[in-house]
């Protein structure tokens, strides 16, 4: 599965969706399923049990690199932090809770980030940079699925 998640009424928070329109021609659904949330936290976990691998596409704010700026992070990488309430735990903390419980969790998950300018206005386009990226991380993404798109 390919989880694109995000906001696009939020300018370039709805960076991942684009990403995901972007591929979703390219493959049949048999082959990779494309999923659109805004879900957070928990909510994460209805959506990626069952799944052997996932690639999660989303904004990112580090705040040191240029908008646009595609990175590729992996679930070893993903720190554990703990949060104040269920609704703001991470990815490491949703998959924590998942092997937990005994949940079919994926044995890999993929984080493409694009670092993004502004994820906060009111706005259904992406900024110029980031609507730049939208090629070079759909593409990365690409790289990262076991098939070739039609």
């Amino acid at each position: 599965m390919v989880l694109a998640l995000g906001n696009d009424l939020l300018c370039d928070d709805g960076v991942g969706f684009a990403v995901v329109r972007r591929l979703r021609p390219s493959f049949s659904e048999a082959e990779v399923e494309f999923v659109e949330s805004g879900e957070s936290g928990l909510a994460l976990l209805e959506l990626i049990v069952g799944y052997e691998a996932v690639v999660i596409v989303d904004a990112l704010v580090s705040g040191v690199r240029p908008a646009g700026s595609v990175i590729v992070m992996d679930s070893s990488e993903f720190c554990r932090v703990i949060a104040p309430s269920a609704h703001y735990a991470g990815l490491a903390e949703v998959m924590d809770l998942g092997h937990r419980l005994g949940l079919p969790m994926p044995s890999r998950i993929t984080v493409v980030g694009i670092e993004v300018e502004d994820p906060y206005s009111f706005s259904p386009s992406l900024t110029p940079a980031v609507a730049a990226a939208v090629e070079s991380a759909a593409q990365v993404v690409v790289s990262l699925l076991p098939l070739e798109p039609r």
